[in-house]
């Protein structure tokens, strides 16, 4: 293979992965508008409704054994912990403001870090144990516990990274024998049912415009997840990482112009230590996947050692 292939690679995994960053944003910004009328239940509702229909050509093309799977309880306890997840995230996309509610979002790998250690027995080193500690100190900026502008809604994200890290370690589970394409569809169609039973004590039909923003939330958000998975697919974690910072000035911008927020000097540079640190964190994880796959290659090229 010529030099020039994997590099053309690289490339189109980083235009992936920008562009799973920006529908994720705009996902995050269709969330606000809805929220302005609908209760946080009824837009998760929707954005998984119309995110199954968004995802519903990968079964049309994969055909029903792409349902065929063994794995079916883990996705299970994996859709539960994601829509606490989601509901947790949305509400606070809905009520705090924007570039905040994601900028704690990027805590979510420093609690899969400790997730992996704890449930997975994954061995992990005083290096990247740094990093997760420099990561939430991050975090304290953002938050700023004890300052005037401290809000109990923070929280809120918070708990809805710490779930989503139990997802990611769900995911990275199932990743290992499940294809990137089945895990999506199993995904959106076990979360239709389950966001619908919350959201049935709150119904009212959106109305309007808010129509637009329900469907744009769940077209955005499942074509987000599929260039995510793709892009992962075809590069490594640690570079593609950083372009995930992306999805902040895109929220921030969109904050400015249609809620008249600001982005806070605090919330930049907590957002900044985070991502450094999962930057970090995420180049440690390639550099030992790398090592790993070089020894188990040595062993297998040696069998009688």
């Amino acid at each position: 293979m010529s030099a020039a292939a994997p590099a053309s690679t690289h490339w189109r995994a980083a235009r992936l992965m920008l562009g799973s960053t920006l529908l994720f944003g705009l996902m995050a910004v269709a969330i606000r508008l809805a929220s302005a009328s609908l209760h946080t239940f009824e837009v998760a509702f929707f954005r998984n409704f119309f995110g199954l229909l968004a995802a519903l050509p990968l079964l049309l093309r994969h055909g029903p054994g792409l349902l065929r799977t063994t794995q079916f309880p883990r996705y299970l306890f994996r859709c539960l912990v994601g829509i606490c997840s989601m509901l947790a995230g949305f509400w606070a996309i809905g009520h705090l403001p924007l570039a905040q509610a994601v900028a704690l979002s990027y805590s979510t790998p420093l609690f899969a870090t400790i997730a992996a250690a704890a449930l997975l027995g994954e061995q992990v080193r005083a290096r990247r144990w740094a990093a997760v500690v420099l990561g939430f100190v991050g975090v304290l900026v953002v938050v700023r516990p004890g300052d005037a502008e401290f809000s109990m809604g923070t929280l809120v994200a918070l708990l809805a990274a710490l779930l989503s890290s139990i997802v990611a370690i769900q995911i990275k589970q199932l990743s290992a024998t499940e294809p990137a394409d089945r895990i999506v569809i199993y995904t959106t169609l076990l979360w239709v049912p389950m966001s619908l039973v919350p959201a049935w004590g709150v119904w009212q039909w959106p109305q309007g415009i808010a129509w637009a923003w329900v469907v744009a939330a769940g077209v955005f958000g499942t074509g987000g997840h599929m260039l995510w998975t793709r892009a992962l697919k075809l590069g490594e974690v640690s570079a593609l990482t950083p372009i995930g910072f992306m999805q902040l000035p895109v929220v921030a911008v969109f904050g400015w112009l249609l809620f008249g927020e600001t982005l806070d000097r605090w919330t930049l540079l907590g957002a900044a230590v985070i991502l450094g640190a999962n930057a970090y964190i995420a180049h440690r994880e390639a550099v030992l996947a790398r090592g790993a796959a070089s020894a188990a290659s040595s062993s297998a090229a040696k069998p009688g050692e």
